[in-house]
C-alpha cells in the first residue's frame, strides 16, 4: 500500500468512525446475536488473495457491527465509561502511525520522555503530592490497565517486606498478608494469585454499611490478628470509587494502620481518580499523600482512548528493583550511565506502546477547562437522575450519589429490581447494570460520556418509568 492509497484508505476509515459516532445513538445499545452467531458468519480460513478494504468495511457492518455492545453509546449506564474521544482516538492513530517500541530510553528517547513529562503534567492537574514526581524518589509510568498496576504495586510491595528476596527465591508460602475491603475490584485477588500469594492470603475487611467504605477498625483487628498469629501484612488497598458504588474508602484514615505494621498502601482510584482535574472534586484524595503507590484511568472518564493507566509511586527503587532485568541484547550506553528511565523495569511486560502521545493529545486539545466541564457536566446528569428517583416513591437510593454514578432500586423485592434492569437492557434503549449491596439487589447507572446529553438522561428515566411493573 502505497502513502497515497493510505491517505485514500484512511479517509473512508475516520468517515466510517464518524458516521457511526454520529448514528450510534440510533442503534440498540446492546449487542442483538446469539452465542456463536458471529463466528458462524466469518469464514473459517484466510483468503489466498489480497482483499479490497471495501470487503472489511462490508464485513465490519454486515458481521461484526450488530454483535456490538456499543460503549460509545451516549445511553450506555452499565459500567464506569470507557470513551473514545475525537482527540483520543487521533492521538492513537498517531501512535499507531509511528509505530515506535518504548521498551527502553534508547528505543526512542521520546516515547520515554514525553511520557515522563505528561505524568508530571497529569499529575499536578489532579492535586496529588508533590512526593509521586519524577523530581523526587517516586515517578510515574503508563500501565494499560489499573490490573496491572494493582499487580504491579503487590510485586514493588513484596520486593520492600523481603529486601529483595521475593525476586530471587520466591515468595514464602503463607507468610504474607494482603487486605482491602469487601468492595475492593477483583483484580486485587487476581494480583495476589498472580504472585504467588494465593487467594487465601487475602483478607476482606468489612466496610460500613451505610457508605460502603472500608471500616478502618476493622482493618486494624485484622492485621493485628494476623500479626499475632506470625503472619507479614505486605499490602493495604485502599479504593477510591468503588466499582460497587464509588465508595471512597478513608485514606487518611487507613495510612497510619497500613504504616504501623510497614505495608505498603497502594490506592485505586481507577475510576474516581480523574474527577481531581476538578478542585471541588479534590476530597476524594485526602490522605494520598501517604500512599507508597497510586493508580487513576484517564482511559474511564478523563476522555482518552482505551488503554491507559496512569500508576504513580512514591519510591520507584522498590518498583524497579522488583522487576528489573538486563539482558546483554538490551544492554546500551544511556541504560549504563544512570541517567535515563527505561520504563521496562516499571512493569511486567517488556514491549510497550506510545500511550503517552494519545493522553497528551487529548490534554491538549481540551485543555484543562475542558476536562472539567466534561466532568462538572457528568456529575451535574448524576445528581439530575438521583433527584428524579428521590422524588419518585416506587424508588429509592441505596447510596449517596458519588461523583457520576447513582445506585437505586425498585422499592420492595429483589425481583422486580432485577425484572426491570432486564425489560429496559432487553428494549436497548439503555444499558444499566446490577450489583449487590448489604446482600440487597441494586442497579449502577454511571454516566460520563462524552455524548451523553440531558437528553439521554431522561430518556433512560422514562424508559424505566415505562417498564417498571
Amino acid at each position: 500500500m502505497s502513502p497515497e492509497e493510505f491517505r485514500e484508505l484512511g479517509h473512508r476509515v475516520v468517515d466510517w468512525v464518524a458516521d457511526y459516532w454520529s448514528t450510534v445513538d440510533q442503534r440498540p445499545v446492546l449487542a442483538r446475536v446469539q452465542p456463536g452467531e458471529v463466528a458462524a458468519a466469518l469464514p473459517a480460513s484466510l483468503p489466498e488473495k489480497a482483499e479490497p478494504l471495501d470487503a472489511v468495511l462490508a464485513d465490519l457492518d454486515r458481521v461484526l457491527v450488530p454483535g456490538l455492545t456499543h460503549w460509545q453509546h451516549p445511553r450506555f449506564f452499565a459500567y464506569f465509561p470507557a470513551n473514545s474521544s475525537p482527540a483520543g482516538v487521533l492521538g492513537d492513530l498517531l501512535s499507531s502511525g509511528i509505530g515506535a517500541q518504548g521498551m527502553i530510553w534508547a528505543t526512542s528517547p521520546a516515547v520515554t520522555e514525553l511520557e515522563q513529562v505528561v505524568l508530571d503534567q497529569l499529575r499536578e492537574a489532579l492535586g496529588l503530592p508533590e512526593s509521586f514526581a519524577r523530581s523526587g524518589a517516586g515517578g510515574g509510568v503508563i500501565q494499560d490497565t489499573a490490573s496491572t498496576a494493582t499487580f504491579t504495586a503487590l510485586l514493588a510491595a513484596l520486593h520492600r517486606a523481603t529486601d529483595g528476596g521475593a525476586r530471587r527465591a520466591g515468595v514464602p508460602p503463607g507468610r504474607f498478608t494482603v487486605y482491602g475491603s469487601t468492595q475492593a475490584h477483583s483484580s486485587l485477588l487476581k494480583a495476589a494469585m498472580m504472585s504467588g500469594l494465593g487467594e487465601a492470603a487475602v483478607r476482606a475487611v468489612a466496610v460500613d454499611p451505610t457508605t460502603q467504605a472500608m471500616d478502618v477498625a476493622a482493618l486494624r483487628e485484622a492485621m493485628g490478628a494476623d500479626v499475632a498469629a506470625g503472619l507479614t501484612p505486605v499490602m493495604v488497598q485502599a479504593a477510591v470509587g468503588t466499582t460497587s458504588t464509588g465508595a471512597v474508602d478513608p485514606v487518611a484514615e487507613i495510612a497510619p494502620v497500613a504504616q504501623e505494621h510497614g505495608a505498603w498502601l497502594h490506592v485505586d482510584a481507577a475510576w474516581a481518580g480523574v474527577a481531581a482535574v476538578c478542585p471541588e472534586h479534590r476530597w476524594i484524595h485526602d490522605g494520598v499523600e501517604h500512599a507508597d503507590s497510586y493508580v487513576t484511568n484517564p482511559h474511564k472518564w478523563l476522555l482518552t482512548t482505551f488503554d491507559c493507566s496512569a500508576f504513580w509511586v512514591r519510591d520507584r527503587a522498590a518498583l524497579v528493583g522488583a522487576l528489573s532485568i538486563l539482558p546483554e541484547y538490551l544492554r546500551n550506553p544511556a541504560t549504563e550511565s544512570g541517567a535515563v528511565v527505561d520504563y521496562r523495569d516499571w512493569h511486567p511486560q517488556l514491549g510497550r506502546r506510545f500511550r503517552s502521545l494519545k493522553l497528551w493529545t487529548v490534554l491538549r486539545s481540551y485543555g484543562l477547562e475542558g476536562l472539567r466541564a466534561h466532568i462538572t457536566n457528568g456529575v451535574r446528569q448524576a445528581q439530575h437522575f438521583a433527584d428524579l428517583v428521590r422524588a419518585d416513591a416506587r424508588f429509592e437510593m441505596v447510596t449517596d450519589p458519588v461523583l457520576g454514578l447513582v445506585v437505586f432500586r425498585v422499592v420492595g423485592d429483589d425481583q422486580r429490581t432485577m425484572d426491570l434492569m432486564e425489560a429496559v437492557n432487553a428494549g436497548g434503549t439503555a444499558y444499566l447494570s446490577h450489583t449487590k449491596v448489604e446482600g440487597r439487589a441494586a442497579l449502577r447507572m454511571a454516566i460520563g460520556s462524552w455524548q451523553t446529553t440531558d437528553a439521554d438522561i431522561d430518556t433512560t428515566w422514562d424508559a424505566l418509568v415505562s417498564h417498571l411493573s
